[in-house]
């Protein structure tokens, strides 16, 4: 079995029971993720930063609770989302989103024209623009599914809802969303 990825129940299994390279892997594995949630929220990478930072050390304290055979990838990504707002809120400050997470995400089509990728460079601008001017749940929602490429199953543990919950939030975001978008094309 050698060169198998370890299982995230695995690992945290293991660190429960004072493991600290255990759940060192864990950190590693999941950072860019946490720092990317955190992100979406604070609308700043230091403060992003120090959110998925003390999220991980809250999570670590937390193992005890952790139910056995949960995935953990949800879990955590709820602690660095409570952490994330609870920063934003003690700074007093709305989030100013670049969402830079998708950014840089590469299009489905990756052979476009040079014509073709102006467009969709033009297209995800208006994309960001809206979904900037979306409430924090419906761009943490949004960025969940699309950005980050949670399941249904994973986005209800992160939001602490039920699936169908997710399912109406998202779908709300959508159409917040959508509402948006001729509202930006008319700037443009």
């Amino acid at each position: 079995m050698e060169g198998r990825p370890t299982d995230d129940t695995e690992l945290v299994e293991r660190a429960k029971h004072g493991d600290a390279d255990a759940y060192g892997e864990l950190v590693v594995r999941y950072q860019t993720l946490a720092a990317r949630t955190a992100y979406v929220i604070t609308g700043d990478g230091a403060d992003a930063d120090d959110a998925a930072q003390e999220a991980f050390v809250k999570a670590f304290y937390a193992l005890d609770r952790f139910r056995p055979g949960a995935p953990f990838r949800p879990w955590l990504l709820r602690i660095v989302a409570n952490e994330a707002i609870n920063r934003r809120k003690a700074a007093g400050r709305r989030p100013t989103v670049g969402l830079s997470v998708a950014a840089d995400r590469p299009s489905a089509d990756t052979a476009l024209s040079p014509e073709g990728a102006a467009v969709a460079a033009e297209r995800r601008e208006l994309v960001l623009a809206a979904l900037r001017r979306l409430p924090d749940e419906d761009r943490l929602v949004i960025a969940y599914r699309y950005f980050f490429d949670l399941s249904e199953a994973e986005m209800a543990d992160a939001l602490g809802v039920a699936r169908g919950t997710v399912k109406s939030r998202l779908s709300r975001a959508m159409a917040r969303l959508r509402g948006l978008l001729p509202a930006a094309a008319e700037r443009e």
